[in-house]
């Protein structure tokens, strides 16, 4: 389903003005703290009013201050997760999950959220003897119920360390898998991000600094300043090949050679997404030999980027993958970086956390 947003808001000293559209998916809003994101999601369920522009849900115009058009949050159909749970607790489990749902309809999205969250065993619990995780999952398949036409989720794993992430995340990815409602999700972690996302909404101060497709976004060099440098890499579209190796490592098949990379939760021949980071990459112009490093991948070279400080991003593909290197400035110029050079990119194993591993194959 298509959904298109132009807005744009006055909020106190804090102007808003936004315009991205998606095809349906995940579209992950992305952004540090204060560049609009929750506003943005909190427009289209309806909890605030933006003062111009337009939002369209497929063919459901929820606002349009042109025609003066302006659906209440109670009509817009939408799900909304928190960062924390907020389940009643005097209520059990199913009882949660069916306040959601007072109409007298077949419980579509809420029996598929109970089986792609994974929650069946804890109907009867109440919210009290729940970890974070697990009432999250229920907060989740709660908004699910009212048989949403979007869902919006404002950083659900906020408040869950990474254990608890780790564990999670999984229980998304069937979600999305197994709905094909859109979801717009609010977050500052591109691990997460990365993970779930088809297409990607990068906001600074109130205005949109990148939009399109997760993969174009993250595999453009000049992006890494709206990304950030820490934050950036671009993602490998993978298939498990050996999960479990017997040294403890997990063997993935790219569309140009190997990955040796910390053990994944996925069955052999299941695709998954691997996020690299730009500064894990190195480079060599030949095959390197008696490295300890075990994953060396060709690849060549379509871009250099030069910013303002001594970093260079190096874009590169390895068959149908795109990689980024950052580099110093120095070390580009002494190998003659250009694109169409040929090249070898050499990433450590135990340089890739656990949390860029894993998610979905690449939409």
């Amino acid at each position: 389903m298509s959904v298109s947003v132009r807005i744009q808001q006055q909020l106190g000293d804090f102007s808003l003005d936004v315009a991205f559209e998606s095809d349906g998916g995940v579209t992950a809003l992305f952004g540090p703290s204060g560049s609009g994101k929750t506003s943005v999601i909190n427009a289209i369920a309806g909890l605030a009013q933006p003062d111009k522009g337009h939002i369209r849900l497929g063919e459901q115009v929820l606002f349009d201050s042109a025609k003066g058009t302006f659906v209440q949050p109670h009509k817009r159909r939408v799900g909304y997760v928190f960062q924390e749970p907020r389940l009643f607790p005097h209520m059990s489990v199913a009882q949660n999950i069916a306040y959601g749902h007072p109409r007298q309809q077949p419980p579509t999205h809420r029996d598929a959220g109970v089986a792609a969250l994974g929650i069946a065993h804890l109907l009867d619990r109440s919210p009290r003897d729940l970890s974070g995780g697990e009432a999250q999952r229920v907060a989740i398949a709660r908004a699910l119920s009212s048989e949403p036409h979007v869902l919006l989720m404002d950083e659900p794993l906020a408040a869950l360390d990474e254990a608890r992430k780790a564990e999670f995340l999984p229980y998304l990815h069937q979600l999305v898998a197994r709905t094909s409602i859109p979801v717009f999700y609010v977050s500052h972690a591109m691990s997460e991000v990365a993970q779930l996302a088809d297409n990607l909404v990068v906001l600074r101060e109130g205005r949109v600094a990148r939009a399109g497709p997760l993969g174009d976004i993250l595999a453009d060099p000049a992006a890494i300043c709206d990304i950030g440098v820490r934050e950036a890499g671009a993602i490998l579209n993978v298939t498990v090949t050996r999960a479990n190796d017997s040294d403890g490592l997990s063997e993935l098949a790219t569309s140009r050679g190997r990955l040796f990379l910390p053990p994944v939760h996925a069955e052999d021949g299941s695709a998954m997404r691997v996020r690299i980071r730009a500064s894990d990459v190195i480079l060599s112009k030949d095959r390197p030999d008696g490295l300890s490093a075990l994953n060396i991948l060709p690849c060549t070279v379509t871009q250099v980027h030069e910013g303002q400080g001594p970093g260079v991003a190096v874009a590169l593909t390895s068959g149908g993958d795109s990689l980024i290197a950052r580099i110093t400035r120095r070390s580009a110029r002494a190998m003659g970086l250009r694109a169409g050079l040929s090249c070898y990119a050499v990433i450590k194993s135990v340089s890739v956390a656990p949390a860029d591993l894993g998610g979905r194959g690449a939409a």
